[in-house]
């Protein structure tokens, strides 16, 4: 029997998370806030070169877990915004992503 092919098909997203969950989700990622329907962090690093290695090792990692936050890469400062679109707002997916993110910059 031939195997079933998942290329191409999404899973399901997770659902958005209500507006208490979202506090407590907050307190687990402190460096981030909420702004509407996203979370976001600025990250302060020693120059532009780390600034891009950071961004770049932030897109390894989006590209495995399948979401992608918005880059601002301004000099020495990277800012991440994270929402999941597909729920139409904040979900479990961008609290995991954040706190993925504060790891790779050892925080």
């Amino acid at each position: 029997m031939a195997k079933a092919s998942t290329k191409g098909t999404k899973t399901a997203s997770p659902s958005k998370l209500s507006d208490g969950e979202v506090i407590d989700a907050l307190r687990a990622v402190p460096e981030w806030a909420e702004l509407g329907d996203q979370i976001q962090r600025t990250y302060h690093f020693k120059n532009f070169v780390d600034s891009m290695n950071f961004a770049q090792r932030v897109a390894q990692v989006a590209e495995v877990d399948q979401h992608h936050p918005d880059i601002l890469i301004r000099y020495s400062k990277v800012t991440l915004s994270l929402s999941t679109h597909d729920a139409g707002g904040l979900t479990s997916k961008d609290f995991a992503a954040a706190a993925k993110y504060d790891a790779l910059a050892g925080k």
